[in-house]
């Protein structure tokens, strides 16, 4: 379990994250066209896993913006920017900010994600959301990276995101 602060107010995860060397696990997540996805879809390629609890708040939209003009123009590698927020939000966010280089997608349905990762905030007034956290894997799908933002409201490293999947 991680502890973590919102706005000041400690909060929990329902476990921690998944160790560096470790293999990804397997997800099922909403496309914004409402099919699945799983991790197998991304085989071969580098990931970074852009872990947020709603688009709709200025820290989580702004990670969104900074991995889209960052990460995204790396070779052989997806941005995947996940939350349980409706695919018909993420899409409206990615269609009026004109973000086209990372792919959002929704752990809404099951929360079988945010269970798999053990970053689902357990308590707080953000309980069953995702915490802020940022995972990068690479082409075996292993992890080489993981960052959980103890205070939800803080923007994320992205400059050890991103160098970490340059070496990833």
């Amino acid at each position: 379990m991680a502890a973590l602060t919102f706005k000041g107010n400690k909060v929990h995860t329902k476990g921690s994250l998944p160790a560096t060397g470790s293999k990804a696990p397997d997800f099922k997540l909403t496309k914004s066209d409402l099919t699945d996805a799983s991790l197998s879809d991304y085989s071969g390629k580098k990931m970074l896993l852009n872990i947020f609890p709603s688009i709709d708040t200025g820290t989580c939209a702004q990670s969104v913006r900074k991995f889209n003009e960052e990460a995204a123009q790396l070779d052989n590698t997806r941005v995947l920017c996940i939350s349980k927020d409706l695919p018909f939000a993420q899409a409206r966010f990615c269609g009026a900010e004109g973000i086209d280089n990372v792919e959002m997608l929704s752990d809404f349905r099951d929360g079988n994600f945010g269970k798999a990762f053990n970053l689902e905030l357990s308590d707080g007034p953000l309980q069953s959301l995702l915490s802020r956290v940022v995972v990068v894997l690479n082409e075996n799908q292993e992890v080489v990276y993981t960052q959980q933002v103890t205070e939800i409201v803080d923007e994320p490293d992205y400059k050890a995101a991103l160098e970490a999947l340059e070496n990833a």
